[in-house]
């Protein structure tokens, strides 16, 4: 379902533009998987320089335009009628498959896969971003990581209606002991359960 077509992951590169932040010169020496994960659950703004260009083919006109509203790149099929002629545009059911492109770099995906892997985000769409951390794992797993629903983010909750998931999770974090008050055991905890959970 998702097809990365690019991705940017120099580290080395992050990492020394990291060090320009605290004063320090560039150096050969790649970084740690311990400073990666630690980077991007900071959130500091190098990881900007991680970057993903990605497809979604075929999918419905009403759930490319809920991804839409993200700030990060996207091209998607038009449905105008002077570049489309097999249809009439004024009746194009919102069903009607396109094919959506997106490029993000990684603080554009940590921000839009907290709304997306929310449980109030449509099935359609949380499909979606759950196949695009899942095939995400199998190259670059720190960045995965940190492909988080919201409440996982705030350990908590902050919608109008919750769903319930939180307090599953809470109890999953009890029965594995897991500090769910310290964020990288969180998402540790929470990668675990998540797959887990797809892979039924």
């Amino acid at each position: 379902m998702t097809n990365f077509n690019f991705i940017s992951a120099d580290w080395k590169r992050v990492k020394n533009h990291c060090r320009t932040t605290v004063g320090k010169e560039f150096t050969e020496n790649e970084p740690s998987e311990s400073f990666k994960k630690k980077l991007l659950i900071s959130e500091h703004t190098p990881i900007r320089l991680i970057e993903i260009d990605w497809s979604w083919k075929g999918i419905k006109s009403w759930v490319a335009t809920e991804w839409s509203r993200h700030k990060f790149e996207k091209f998607i099929t038009s449905q105008r009628n002077d570049r489309q002629n097999n249809y009439d545009r004024n009746k194009a059911p919102q069903d009607t498959p396109v094919n959506y492109d997106g490029y993000a770099n990684a603080q554009s995906l940590i921000d839009a896969w907290r709304k997306r892997l929310c449980n109030c985000a449509t099935v359609e769409a949380r499909t979606l971003a759950q196949d695009f951390k899942k095939e995400l794992q199998k190259t670059n797993p720190e960045l995965a990581l940190v492909l988080v629903p919201n409440c996982i983010y705030r350990c908590g909750c902050p919608e109008f209606k919750c769903c319930g998931f939180w307090k599953k999770f809470e109890e999953f974090c009890l029965k594995n002991d897991v500090d769910v008050f310290d964020i990288e055991c969180r998402y540790n905890a929470y990668s675990e359960y998540f797959n887990e959970s797809y892979n039924k």
